[in-house]
């Protein structure tokens, strides 16, 4: 077998996140995108001494009960890859990836409580970041998401489904206007140009619209008429504001120098539960609100009875577990790293009348440890690389009786659980909720209780 060589493949497993184990003399060859049963054609990409990589350039022979995927990009586009199966496999797959990651980490003795499914299987994000660029190098401007095995070219998304008739008449109406105005998209090599992206936020349950265009700053463009055009649109929901984002960033990332008003306000309110939520440009929120409250209400039954306890919110983002929890607990102390999603969360408390949550702002591996009250639950949220190992030595100092860890990579998920069941702690419930319809990425719960010596 050879770098670069097309070769066919029969898919035996599969792997979070939603990777494909094929075998090639007793060596693993890890296709993502393809499922057990399935026949492929894939071009292999890196040979290591552990493992190959290939990717997938055409289903030779698919599965049984195989569905046609209703986004006409898909396969083109780089977001979703299952969209072929139906819901209840999708489903089956995922939980099957992670029961795996439990097995394989020698984590058992848990009482196992199922995965639930999200309440939409279409149509449910509520926010999406689009990247302008152009599918073939030279050709019309795009705007959208990365192509499917491809760093560089953009597939014009306006027929997403995962997202509603708002997004993608935002996005039909944003790229015709740049079509004519011939400005130079952004090239990250380069550094030069002038268009990045388009943010949209929509709320789900309020339907409020928040849309920010992010360009660098070499250009001088007026976008009255972008902005008028804008506000024109018959909207399904109510467009809130409209901003316009500087970036001069070496990085390939959404993200602001200047932020500039160009209309209404600067954020949307959500509600989740029963509690409004403000939500800013670059504030953390679940990408699906009506999974958000499914997500949110195992969470709350994993933390059982909080009255009279203090419990600590790591991670927290712009509040949210920690308010729903303030509900329940005497007090609840949040930790988050972005300033702006504490104000976010502190304003918040304003807004839902929430008197007993404090926010800290600062990196939780350095504030944890200036934190004098002491946790009688903690709950982890933390990003994909999972708990810094400087503040899961705070964590373990606690030694809270009881710890909830909502998780959206089982993968260092269960890193984590090992370094916690070594000093103390035993994995007591686990729970697998689907925030992610279509794609390889899932949210997990866990409990876990300090063993009584």
């Amino acid at each position: 077998m050879r770098k670069n060589e097309v070769r066919e493949f029969l898919i035996e497993d599969i792997e979070f996140p939603a990777v494909g184990i094929a075998k090639h003399n007793d060596k693993k060859v890890y296709i993502k995108g393809a499922v057990p049963g399935q026949k492929v054609l894939a071009r292999v990409s890196k040979i290591r001494r552990e493992k190959i990589e290939a990717k997938l350039k055409e289903i030779v022979e698919n599965i049984s009960g195989a569905v046609q995927p209703k986004c006409p990009d898909f396969g083109v586009c780089g977001g979703c890859v299952h969209q072929f199966l139906s819901y209840e496999k999708q489903l089956e797959l995922k939980e099957r990836e992670v029961l795996k990651l439990f097995e394989d980490a020698k984590i058992d003795g848990f009482e196992y409580l199922g995965i639930v499914g999200s309440p939409e299987k279409e149509e449910y994000r509520n926010k999406m970041e689009y990247t302008f660029g152009d599918f073939v190098k030279g050709g019309e401007l795009t705007l959208g998401m990365h192509a499917k095995n491809s760093g560089f070219s953009i597939v014009n998304t306006d027929n997403c489904t995962i997202v509603d008739e708002d997004f993608r008449t935002i996005l039909k109406t944003v790229v015709q206007y740049f079509r004519e105005k011939s400005l130079p998209i952004y090239k990250v090599i380069q550094h030069t140009g002038y268009l990045r992206n388009l943010v949209v936020r929509k709320a789900k349950n309020t339907g409020e619209i928040l849309i920010a265009l992010v360009t660098t700053s070499q250009v001088d463009f007026d976008l009255t008429e972008l902005t008028e055009n804008l506000k024109s649109i018959s909207y399904l929901g109510q467009l809130k504001g409209i901003l316009h984002v500087i970036n001069d960033g070496l990085a390939d990332m959404v993200q602001g120098d200047k932020i500039i008003t160009l209309f209404g306000e600067d954020y949307i309110t959500e509600k989740i539960l029963d509690l409004k939520f403000k939500i800013s440009l670059f504030s953390f929120f679940q990408t699906n609100s009506k999974g958000a409250e499914k997500l949110y209400s195992e969470v709350l039954d994993f933390l059982g009875d909080v009255s009279n306890k203090t419990v600590f919110d790591l991670y927290c983002g712009t509040g949210t577990i920690g308010q729903l929890a303030s509900k329940k607990a005497d007090k609840v102390i949040g930790i988050e790293l972005i300033e702006e999603a504490v104000e976010a969360a502190k304003e918040n408390t304003k807004l839902n009348n929430i008197s007993n949550c404090t926010f800290i702002a600062g990196d939780v591996a350095k504030v944890i440890g200036e934190v004098k009250e002491k946790p009688d639950t903690i709950i982890l949220d933390p990003p994909r690389p999972g708990v810094h190992p400087n503040a899961m030595k705070y964590v373990i100092k606690f030694n809270a009786p009881e710890i909830v860890y909502v998780s959206c990579n089982p993968k260092t998920l269960v890193n984590d659980l090992g370094v916690l069941r070594a000093y103390g702690y035993e994995v007591k419930k686990v729970k697998v909720v689907d925030m992610f319809p279509g794609t390889g990425h899932v949210e997990t719960v866990v409990l876990l209780q300090r063993k009584i010596i």
